[in-house]
């Protein structure tokens, strides 16, 4: 087909009537990669049930994958078969959409071979296998009824014993790092299989038989967990492998997950230049501030009481300010509560200023931070997904709960009043939660399936730029210098997560980057070193997205001048999908 196609191009350019018929051979192109797209996504959720469920298509809800040999070789001979189709397709003479989604479902297919034969997670990474996450989404989500929804539960309960089994077989050496969340978030998660089923069944309207034969599924589902868990405490690990991927795998895992016009080392780069950047920006406020946080407005010559001389180090200078400002904070039982008060003024402020569309019909519901999820983040975002545009969307807000008071009271100073207002910009309004709505209501179920992380993380921190830049905060100084910190946190994400899984980074060097120069709290910075002992190149996708996308703004603004409209960007730039930026730059640059 691709050789018949190459001839009917060539005998068109030589013809008079070239435009017609390129266009003609270009639709026919679209026609076909259309259908085969649908194919193509209906094959996917065969393969993979549980990732369709999470995404809002319900049809494989009862099927539990085992994930043995047999399972990925299934997988790699997708791949291939995959691959080998879309060479028939003339990329060219494809829509520029088409061609997004021919790259992302190309960048898709190579990306899981290669995490099958060469990444091989499967082997060292304990935490890969954990099943409370699925059916906790089965009770929390209100897709269909609750009857239907407990009975699929039940069906696919069936194989929990044989996913763990094959999991012990299929782990050769872990990290003593994964280990430990795999044990904390099965453990964590076991309860969907106990105290949450319960309640769903108390509510539910099936008959006793079945409500016991689900009790007693679940008995042997919680079984199967906890002896995993139980398993992993006993295993010996003598020369366990390192958490650390070295610079092979890191500059591979970067090109599959993030997709960027910039290489890994390039990047880092970058953000060591965007740091230097920010600290003379932050020097600049903090001076400034410095009096009155410091000095009593009636000494301020040396010698007088109440007078604190100014540090020599710039550093120390800026952490001094931000440490005193950022005892300005809610309590720690307000936390969760002042995070929904604040999510309304957000929405309006918006309005007011005409930055973006925010669709009143889609929910937003801030909740605790179910168990299974314990252990990465502090607030994150749970999107319903393109099958179920009017599900809930969730603002999963993190516990307190076991910790100590210092831990608490370190944990609210990082997310003070003023940081916490940046927090629900990133992760709701108009961050995270607004721009997975637009990318469900994307044409292209590609482009929403196949999410891009560093588009979405850096839309999410371009945000915070752009509110504070209309106005949000009303340009104070202390505002501008927690937004700095935070954005400095960003940064240091990207140098963190490079520097130690390509430069070793130790974790006294890892602690003194988020401290001392980040100006971090302790507590965070502890998080935020065990966030990058169990992930790899997640965190670079905020600082690189941010780039990206706010780097082509100011060239929009720059070439279109004053026809240049913030709205109309930012709801044409959502309109494309979660898809790397570097495509949807291709899509919106008009060409000449």
């Amino acid at each position: 087909m691709k050789k018949l196609l190459t001839l009917a191009s060539l005998i068109i350019l030589a013809s008079c009537g070239s435009d017609k018929k390129t266009d003609s051979t270009s639709q026919n192109q679209d026609v076909n990669f259309d259908s085969y797209k649908e194919r193509f996504v209906e094959q996917l959720w065969v393969l993979y049930p549980g990732w369709a469920s999470s995404i809002g298509f319900h049809k494989y809800d009862s099927v539990l994958v085992i994930p043995n040999d047999a399972q990925r070789n299934k997988e790699l001979a997708f791949c291939k078969g995959q691959l080998d189709s879309l060479k028939r397709f003339d990329l060219k003479a494809l829509s520029d959409n088409n061609k997004t989604d021919y790259h992302l479902i190309e960048n898709q297919l190579k990306s899981t071979e290669w995490y099958a034969t060469a990444f091989k997670s499967h082997e060292w990474n304990p935490s890969d296998y954990n099943v409370c996450g699925s059916f906790a989404e089965m009770l929390a989500n209100n897709y269909d009824s609750l009857d239907t929804r407990l009975r699929n539960f039940y069906l696919k309960m069936k194989n929990i014993p044989a996913y763990y089994e094959t999991a012990k077989q299929q782990l050769k050496n872990p990290t003593i790092e994964h280990t430990q969340l795999a044990i904390d978030q099965n453990l964590g998660g076991a309860s969907t299989f106990d105290a949450d089923l319960k309640e769903a069944l108390n509510k539910s309207h099936l008959d006793a038989k079945e409500k016991e034969e689900i009790l007693s599924r679940a008995k042997e589902a919680t079984k199967a967990i906890t002896d995993y868990a139980d398993w992993l405490k006993h295993l010996k690990q003598s020369t366990p492998r390192s958490f650390r991927l070295g610079k092979d795998l890191y500059d591979k895992k970067f090109e599959h997950d993030i997709q960027s016009g910039y290489t890994a080392d390039e990047i880092y780069q970058k953000a060591l230049e965007h740091k230097k950047e920010l600290h003379a920006k932050m020097y600049d406020l903090a001076n400034t501030l410095w009096d009155t946080y410091f000095t009593k407005p009636e000494a301020l010559t040396v010698g007088v009481k109440g007078f604190t001389p100014k540090p020599k180090d710039t550093l120390l200078l800026i952490k001094k300010v931000i440490d005193k400002i950022s005892l300005k904070h809610v309590a720690a039982d307000s936390f969760q509560t002042e995070i929904e008060h604040q999510i309304p003024r957000l929405v309006q402020f918006i309005k007011d200023k005409n930055l973006i569309y925010i669709d009143p019909s889609k929910p937003l519901v801030v909740r605790k931070e179910p168990a299974y999820m314990a252990g990465v983040a502090g607030a994150s975002i749970s999107s319903p997904g393109p099958y179920d545009k009017n599900g809930n969307t969730y603002y999963n807000v993190g516990s307190f709960s076991g910790w100590e008071k210092d831990r608490i009271e370190s944990y609210l100073r990082e997310y003070n009043h003023y940081i916490l207002q940046i927090l629900n910009i990133h992760e709701a309004i108009p961050g995270h939660y607004t721009q997975l709505v637009y990318s469900n209501q994307s044409p292209s179920i590609i482009k929403s399936i196949f999410g891009n992380g560093a588009m979405i993380e850096g839309w999410a921190v371009y945000t915070e730029r752009m509110m504070l830049e209309n106005g949000f905060g009303n340009n104070q100084p202390e505002m501008w210098l927690m937004y700095y910190k935070w954005n400095l946190r960003t940064t240091c994400n990207t140098i963190l997560d490079y520097g130690v899984h390509v430069n070793n980074l130790s974790k006294e060097a890892a602690l003194d980057l988020l401290v001392n120069q980040a100006f971090q709290q302790q507590a965070e910075a502890e998080v935020k070193w065990k966030r990058v002992t169990v992930t790899q190149v997640q965190l670079c996708s905020y600082f690189t997205g941010f780039k990206e996308i706010y780097d082509f703004r100011e060239e929009l603004k720059k070439n279109e001048g004053k026809s240049f409209n913030l709205k109309n960007f930012h709801e044409k730039f959502l309109s494309y999908g979660s898809a790397p930026v570097k495509y949807i730059k291709e899509l919106m640059v008009v060409k000449e």
